[in-house]
């Protein structure tokens, strides 16, 4: 592959930074879930099969300290505590998209391969 200048080195640190951000486990299905509008931990949790509370709370903790989601708390009884995606947040929703759209072509593809050719075939 040539490079045509756009990626005009192969490492930046923001670059780096960025993909180990939104791309520790849980970070995207936590992202794609406040995109989608859910804004309670219950929701969130709900939204996303086999994450742990304690793992959620710690991911939000990460996203909110690089501000990428704001923690609002109601002082309400029971006290009521949303997320919210800042504009930074907001900013990832083409990020996001774009993977969607990457794992719907590619990762399908890899799971129909990893089948046998009999269901294959059939459509399985």
């Amino acid at each position: 592959m040539v490079n045509d200048g756009q990626f005009p080195e192969s490492f930046c640190p923001k670059f780096h930074k960025s993909v180990e951000l939104i791309g520790r486990r849980w970070t995207g299905a936590i992202l794609r879930a406040l995109l989608s509008g859910e804004t309670r931990f219950s929701d969130i949790a709900h939204a996303i099969p086999g994450l742990s509370d304690r793992l959620l709370s710690e991911r939000l903790k990460e996203l909110e300290a690089e501000g990428v989601v704001n923690r609002v708390v109601y002082p309400e009884t029971p006290v009521r505590i949303e997320y919210h995606l800042t504009d930074k947040g907001q900013d990832l929703s083409r990020v996001v998209e774009a993977i969607s759209e990457w794992s719907a072509r590619w990762a399908c593809e890899e799971e129909a391969s990893s089948q046998p050719a009999e269901l294959v075939a059939a459509g399985h």
